[in-house]
Order: C-alpha cells, then structure tokens, then sequence
C-alpha cells in the first residue's frame, strides 16, 4: 500500500512539473525579435508552438528590439521584471555590442548584471552564447566568445554556447545583409536553444 502511494505521489509530482504555467521573458536583439521575417516566422514565434504541441503551459514574452544592446537591455530589464515576474529569462544580446567594437568589460559587466537581477527575483537564466567572425580582430573574437561561457560559469546558469550554431556556416540561411537569418533558419535557432530551455521549463522550483 505504502509502495502504491508512493509511486502515486511521484506521477502526481511529475505532473504539476509539467502543468505549472511558467513564464518566459526572450531579452534579445534583432535576432529574437524576427528583423526582415514574416509575422509568425521567428524562433521565438516557432517555440511557442513547439511548447503547445509538447503540452507545456507557459506564456511567452518577447521582449526583444532589433538593434539593442547589452546596455539598452540592461536599462529595460527591471521594468519588465516587475511587469512579467518571469520563471525564466532567455538572454540573448550581445552581438550588436560586439559589432560596434564596444568595450568587452562594459559588455561583460552589463550580461552579469542582467543575470544577478533576473535571478534576483528567483527567475532560471538561459544566456545565449554568440561568436564574431575573426575579421573584427582576432583577440576581440576570442575575448568576446569567451564572455558567454565564463559568466554562465561564473552565475551557474543555462548555456547554449553557440546560438547560431549551424547557421553561420551557410550563407544561404541569411539575408541580403548577411547578418540576419532567414525564415528557413529559424528552426535551427529554435533545436539550439531547446535542449538547455526544456529542462528549466520541466524541473521544480
């Protein structure tokens, strides 16, 4: 009998994992903000779908803004954390930072303080990693690739070390700018990002 209840308290534990409505705040730039797609064909338009079909109750917010950077993100952030009160928190700016030539210590300091403030208030962080090509200068690239995995070290959180992994390889996947991807990308973004966000989105508080 004792066994029976048990293992009923660990189906009925499983479940209230998965039908916990959570919410998910996307901070992030004209990647995760759809730049030059149809309505509807982002990553972050494609995930909510994909939490729909896997039975995952949550509410997605897209708080992204093409063009933002770390700073810009940084100054917006405690409203959107008082407004949405997120369970988790996707953090993917950066690159227009890195585009800019700012200063990798501004950067850095600017992702840490996002990371401590959603935390702050008890929210799981994804922190999307991004890369530069070389040409920028080659200690720029490295020190600038080499931020996202020491802060996710450093601030114990989720990390999907490439977001554009197996897209920056082909050119086809972007746009006339060569900076934005396609609607053809958008799945890719989409499987780079699940593996790391599915485990926040299933485990307990």
């Amino acid at each position: 009998m004792w066994r029976a209840l048990l293992c009923l308290l660990c189906v009925l534990g499983a479940a209230n994992a998965y039908s916990a409505s959570k919410t998910v705040l996307v901070l992030g730039d004209s990647l995760s903000a759809g730049y030059g797609l149809t309505t509807g064909a982002g990553w972050v338009t494609l995930l909510e779908k994909r939490l729909a079909s896997e039975g995952l109750p949550a509410q997605v917010i897209n708080a992204s803004i093409s063009g933002d950077t770390t700073s810009g993100g940084r100054s917006r952030l405690p409203t959107l954390l008082k407004k949405y009160h997120p369970d988790i928190m996707i953090l993917e700016l950066g690159a227009n930072d890195a585009l800019r030539g700012l200063a990798l210590a501004s950067t850095e300091d600017n992702l840490r303080s996002m990371i401590a403030s959603a935390q702050g208030i008890g929210a799981r962080v994804l922190l999307l990693g991004m890369q530069i090509p070389p040409n920028y200068g080659a200690d720029y690239a490295r020190g600038f690739s080499a931020l996202f995995p020491k802060l996710a070290t450093e601030r114990k959180t989720a990390l999907v070390p490439f977001f554009l992994e197996g897209v920056a390889q082909r050119p086809e996947l972007f746009q006339s700018d060569r900076l934005h991807p396609t609607a053809a990308a958008q799945p890719t973004l989409l499987d780079n990002v699940w593996p790391k966000l599915h485990p926040l989105l299933t485990r307990n508080p």
